[in-house]
């Protein structure tokens, strides 16, 4: 079976109780996701983007077992992780975001041994891989300090040893570049590609679009709990056809030029915000290809007395595919 992960019509409920005063309690019921299916290639690197609440997290809770789906189940390597956990998580290394996933008191190697024997290996079959993982990384000269001393690029390294320690064939990425300086996360972007090379699959979320692309072999976007497209970066880069981007900043706040720019023909979308550090009001737009549909733009914001700073026309990106099928950036 060529499936590492399969993810079939999940769903997850959750509810409440919100007490009044002098009145009985008031269930309430919030389904955070909705039916998400989806199918994960061995050796594929399979990016899961999502804006802030789209029941991204859920489904990788889920997916590690953290959570119980409601509807729906999840099989790694053929293994159901709600009826067999223990025996499917020992198929994927898992990486959370935000998460102190390592003992910062003990050194690199200390963490990567401790981990070991939890999967169960004996004491010189940890140390030999804890060698091996620290060797991989790149840290057999740091391997023997603690961990709170460590860069965080060096920490998450070290929470990626922890992924890798048990050699699993499925690993889960979450955010694993989050808060990294450039040249750090290339290095670990770098890795994450030999991992692909080896035969690995990763699930990879991200906030970094540019990462999703260099990345993935497929993406799926999800929005309010459901899959809303699934391809190919470069497929879901055509899907929006002649679609194009404007960015055009301009010296104040003009919220009424949204509406306004919208009423343009040709108009799919409209973005607009301000930016405080450098004071001016940045405005994202898609358009269908025209060649007068600048000038319009130029014209309506003209009449609000705003003075235009600059514009940048742009090709679709990721991003674009991404604005254009939730109305909101990543981040938001």
């Amino acid at each position: 079976m060529n499936i590492a992960v399969a993810v079939s019509n999940i769903r997850k409920e959750f509810t409440s109780k919100k007490k009044k005063l002098f009145k009985k309690a008031k269930v309430e019921k919030f389904v955070a996701v909705d039916g998400v299916s989806f199918n994960i290639k061995k050796g594929e690197i399979f990016g899961l983007l999502g804006p802030n609440g789209a029941g991204k997290t859920t489904t990788i809770k889920m997916i590690t077992g953290i959570l119980r789906p409601s509807d729906g189940y999840v099989h790694v390597n053929g293994i159901d992780v709600d009826k067999e956990q223990i025996k499917a998580l020992q198929n994927i290394g898992t990486v959370l975001a935000g998460d102190r996933s390592v003992y910062w008191k003990l050194t690199a190697r200390e963490n990567l041994e401790y981990f070991a024997a939890l999967y169960g290996m004996g004491k010189k079959k940890a140390k030999e891989r804890a060698d091996k993982v620290l060797k991989r990384l790149g840290l057999e000269e740091k391997a023997d300090i603690v961990v709170e001393k460590f860069s965080t690029g060096m920490k998450q390294k070290v929470a990626l040893g922890k992924a890798l320690i048990a050699d699993a064939p499925v690993l889960l990425l979450d955010e694993p570049t989050l808060g990294l300086d450039p040249q750090a996360a290339i290095n670990l972007r770098e890795i994450i590609m030999e991992l692909k090379e080896e035969g690995r699959t990763v699930l990879l979320t991200t906030h970094y679009m540019e990462e999703a692309d260099l990345l993935s072999d497929r993406i799926a976007i999800i929005d309010n709990g459901k899959i809303i497209a699934l391809d190919t970066p470069e497929n879901l880069k055509k899907s929006i056809g002649q679609v194009k981007k404007i960015n055009i900043d301009v010296d104040k706040e003009c919220k009424e030029l949204i509406d306004e720019i919208k009423g343009i023909e040709d108009i799919e979308n409209v973005i607009g915000k301000f930016n405080e550090e450098e004071n001016k009001f940045q405005l994202i737009i898609h358009h269908v290809d025209g060649q007068v549909i600048i000038q319009k733009i130029l014209d309506k914001i003209h009449s609000n007395k705003c003075k235009v700073l600059s514009v940048n026309v742009k090709e679709p990106s990721l991003e674009d595919v991404f604005i254009d099928l939730t109305g909101k950036s990543l981040r938001e």
